[in-house]
């Protein structure tokens, strides 16, 4: 479980392809506090530190997740927004984001506005995903990278989201451009809504 809100940027140093799987190995901030099992969102998936050598741990995406995110389209030398799990007795300054992507969106427009910055992304949708949740209301929250936003301009395809310069700064949201692809990851309290209104049909 996590929050939304990026602790650290790390840097892809290696992206290896193995059976289908890719392993990452990422270099970051807080290496040597992390220990082997332990849990942390890149990009807003939830992944596994399976080694730590130095500065650098890796971690494992399986097919599932590189069909879902866009973690198959890291390349060394990338960042990724880094959150480690949550802590019980922390605030939830975000909001309650599972590490589990639904899916990638394309961002489609970047505007500077008095100092912050609006981001616009559109996304596949349908009467399918629609009814599972996989959408986003006025003023909810949607995790982008893994990052916790608040939703403006909210479409049936596509929103904008407003950046302040602070997180700009220390998320890769200092690299996102038009046809940047990200991460979306719905507010689950929007799934079990609508998983709700489909069993009391």
């Amino acid at each position: 479980m996590f929050s939304g809100i990026v602790e650290a940027t790390g840097t892809v140093v290696a992206a290896t392809r193995n059976q289908g799987n890719l392993q990452l190995t990422v270099r970051c901030p807080f290496t040597d506090e992390l220990r082997i099992d332990q849990s942390v969102s890149h990009n807003g998936v939830c992944l596994t530190v399976v080694a730590i050598d130095g500065d650098t741990y890796q971690v494992t995406a399986i097919r599932e997740t590189l069909e879902r995110s866009n973690l198959g389209l890291l390349e060394p030398g990338d960042l990724v927004n880094l959150e480690r799990s949550m802590r019980l007795d922390g605030r939830l300054d975000g909001h309650i984001v599972q590490g589990h992507v639904d899916t990638t969106a394309v961002c489609t427009e970047v505007k500077e506005a008095d100092g912050s910055f609006y981001f616009k992304f559109e996304y596949e949708v349908s009467p399918e995903l629609i009814a599972k949740g996989y959408m986003t209301v006025e003023k909810g929250s949607v995790s982008v990278n893994g990052v916790s936003l608040t939703v403006c301009d909210s479409e049936r395809n596509s929103f904008r989201v407003a950046i302040i310069p602070y997180t700009l700064e220390h998320t890769n949201f200092c690299r996102i451009v038009p046809g940047t692809r990200v991460n979306l990851e719905f507010d689950i309290l929007g799934k079990y809504l609508a998983r709700l209104t489909e069993l009391t049909r």
